[in-house]
């Protein structure tokens, strides 16, 4: 039992993923704060998803309790952590999960679309661990230093981007730095901070995915839990500030943004008209430059962000 005596919190864990890592970490020993609203894929509506979840785990022989507050409300989700502490005597892992979708092509999208994906996502991720990273670090200044662990959830989308998806690609995107300064803030601490860029089928996937295939499938939300089971447990204590993709029984360690390229100019500055020689350099030979003698698409497609995504077609 990877987990036994440990309290965690898993936030949208009433369906998918966030469903599938509950019960997951449930099996491992863990009690489980299962937060969710029960919003559709759009965030509108309730259900009582969580409690069916708790009852799913206590039905097994595990302890859990439901919470069905946004995780994005800053007083919310300090009682939610709260609630953890009372309820469990504690707290050691916190599994960001929650998200909705509002696609839309960036000239459609309007304001409102924005704000909530980002509300959703991106202050969905930093409330919970705000506070948790509060108590934790009050925890260890008391002598009880209780190596937490984090655990947030990017996306493709927010790493490689995806058309439609300009909303939702920032709150990810977000995510992934996100993770890094508070693995770096947290170390002091022993608290570990990681993020996952998961592809399963659910249900704000499965338009693109399609029906699961007779027999196992390994695009089930299942085969993500492990990544996460295992970044909350003691044996992964060395690993912190990464960002790891998980897909079809697939697991990639991800690196973000590396200088690829270098032009200098010293003894002056700069002059404009000398950026086009210096661009050029930094792709080698690249004749007519980004946007000159190449087409819009073609000059797109050399920079790196691949010919594959400019064929792509939203339908937004």
């Amino acid at each position: 039992m990877l987990l036994e005596g440990k309290t965690a919190i898993v936030t949208g864990a009433g369906r998918g993923l966030g469903r599938s890592h509950a019960l997951a970490l449930a099996a491992q020993g863990a009690r489980v704060v299962v937060n969710d609203p029960g919003v559709d894929v759009h965030g509108e509506g309730s259900s009582n998803v969580a409690q069916l979840v708790v009852d799913e785990i206590r039905a097994s022989g595990g302890e859990a309790v439901a919470n069905v507050d946004s995780c994005a409300g800053f007083a919310e989700a300090e009682a939610m952590v709260q609630q953890a502490v009372d309820t469990f005597g504690g707290l050691d892992i916190l599994v960001n999960n929650a998200g909705i979708l509002r696609d839309r092509t960036i000239f459609n999208m309007t304001e409102q679309e924005w704000d909530a994906v980002i509300h959703v996502h991106l202050k969905g991720h930093f409330a919970p661990t705000r506070h948790a990273c509060a108590y934790w670090r009050a925890e260890s200044k008391a002598g009880r230093g209780r190596g937490g662990r984090i655990i947030s959830t990017s996306s493709q989308t927010g790493l490689f981007g995806n058309p439609g998806q300009a909303n939702y690609a920032a709150a990810k995107g977000g995510i992934a730095s996100f993770t890094q300064v508070v693995a770096m803030e947290m170390a002091r601490f022993g608290v570990t901070a990681n993020a996952i860029a998961p592809a399963a089928r659910t249900r704000m996937s499965e338009d693109l995915i399609g029906p699961a295939p007779e027999g196992v499938d390994p695009m089930a939300a299942e085969n993500v839990s492990p990544i996460v089971v295992w970044l909350a447990s003691d044996d992964a204590q060395w690993v912190t500030g990464q960002v790891f993709h998980m897909m079809g029984g697939r697991c990639d360690r991800l690196e973000g943004w590396r200088i690829v390229g270098t032009r200098t100019r010293t003894g002056r500055h700069w002059e404009p008209a000398e950026m086009a020689d210096a661009v050029r350099a930094l792709y080698g030979t690249f004749p007519g430059g980004i946007g000159g003698a190449l087409g819009a698409e073609e000059a797109v497609a050399a920079t790196g962000i691949g010919q594959a995504r400019l064929n792509q077609k939203s339908s937004t």
